[in-house]
């Protein structure tokens, strides 16, 4: 009974150890994550769709439980080789040895903490991602739709500029009311050799694009030479504010692992674009199971040897990190060129690991005890 009790002692004492840092961890991680990627983002949905700073932020937040999903492993993995890089720094695990505990017995506690965690990263990833991801985008596109447009202002004149700076679209509108601008002309030198003017009476903004109302659409070369002429009752044009490529590249995440096996059956007939959801698919398994296999390389890396006396358990989790990352990104790469199957450029990056971890870990604890 006594020797039971210091065993359940020994997990409190190392599991306390690793949830603190586990949190420290992702918070750390969720950081940088959101001070780089995450606010480029910010910045382009301001910039090129006209989105407003409270609103971009709000899709940034939304955002929030898929960016933990990808920090969870990471947190693991510093949680892991931290505390055991610690406890070996303070001659704890050669004392534990010493007394019959070995060191599969002082990971079993970080190895329950990680399936644990696991089963949390598919839980939120199923459950909360595709919730918070279909937000975002449906407060993306309800912001398009209520795009800023100077209400009750006349003869007002706004432009699109392409990538060189020089004015692609032009936008001249007599007045506008209830948002509803009435006498617009749009000239458009998006196509080399050609100018199209588009005249109509009336005509709003929406996610898909812009809706003209009762008008026409000329075509005119470079020496003003009227090539075509269109007449319309109503016309929708997608440029300027349709945002629906940009927003569809994560439909993915917007699905649990069922809805998407459904969705790749019965909506995508394009080979390419199959194979890059169906790596999308596999990796809602595969990310989640990452956890493990960071652990079981990192329990042997952290357990320092006598002669070194300094925590090298930071060190040792950022470049494992990179590592993996790097990695996952070629992985991912090449299933998405057509080279790799969309199973392995999913779980390849698990394999390897699982593979090298297996090797050190046996090499650490049963050659050496």
């Amino acid at each position: 009974m006594e020797q039971l009790k210091n065993i359940k002692l020994l997990d409190k004492y190392i599991l306390k150890q690793v949830i603190e840092m586990f949190l420290m961890g992702v918070a750390v991680f969720t950081s940088i994550i959101f001070a780089s990627d995450t606010f480029i983002t910010l910045i382009k949905q301001i910039s090129l769709f006209g989105i407003p700073f409270k609103v971009a932020l709000m899709m940034i937040i939304l955002n929030l439980p898929q960016v933990i999903v990808m920090t969870i492993p990471m947190g693991v993995l510093l949680a892991t080789v931290m505390t055991l890089n610690n406890l070996s720094l303070k001659s704890e695990i050669t004392v534990m040895r010493a007394c019959g505990i070995g060191l599969n017995r002082v990971a079993k506690p970080i190895f329950i903490f990680a399936v644990i965690m696991s089963l949390c990263s598919f839980f939120v990833n199923e459950t909360i991602v595709p919730v918070m991801s279909k937000q975002s985008k449906d407060l993306a596109l309800w912001s398009l739709g209520q795009k800023n447009i100077p209400e009750g202002k006349q003869n007002f004149v706004f432009k699109e500029l392409n990538d060189r700076g020089s004015i692609k679209r032009l936008f001249y509108v007599g007045f506008c009311e209830d948002k509803i601008l009435h006498n617009i002309t749009v000239l458009d030198t998006s196509k080399d050799g050609t100018i199209q003017i588009l005249q109509a009476e009336e005509g709003k903004t929406s996610p898909e694009g812009w809706q003209f109302e009762k008008g026409a659409v000329y075509t005119v070369d470079d020496n003003g030479k009227i090539l075509n002429t269109t007449l319309f009752d109503s016309s929708l044009v997608k440029f300027g504010l349709d945002m629906s490529k940009e927003l569809n590249k994560n439909i993915a995440r917007e699905m649990n692992f069922t809805k998407l096996i459904k969705y790749i059956k019965n909506n995508i007939s394009d080979e390419k674009q199959k194979n890059i959801i169906k790596i999308e698919l596999f990796d809602k398994l595969a990310l989640p199971l990452t956890t493990i296999a960071l652990v079981l390389i990192g329990v042997p890396l952290a357990i320092t040897p006598p002669r070194v006396r300094y925590n090298r358990g930071f060190l040792f989790s950022i470049l494992i990190i990179f590592a993996y990352y790097l990695i996952r990104a070629l992985s991912i790469s090449f299933g998405e060129a057509g080279t790799l199957p969309a199973f392995f450029a999913a779980w390849l990056p698990n394999i390897i690991l699982t593979i090298i971890g297996t090797m050190l870990y046996y090499k650490k604890v049963y050659t050496i005890e």
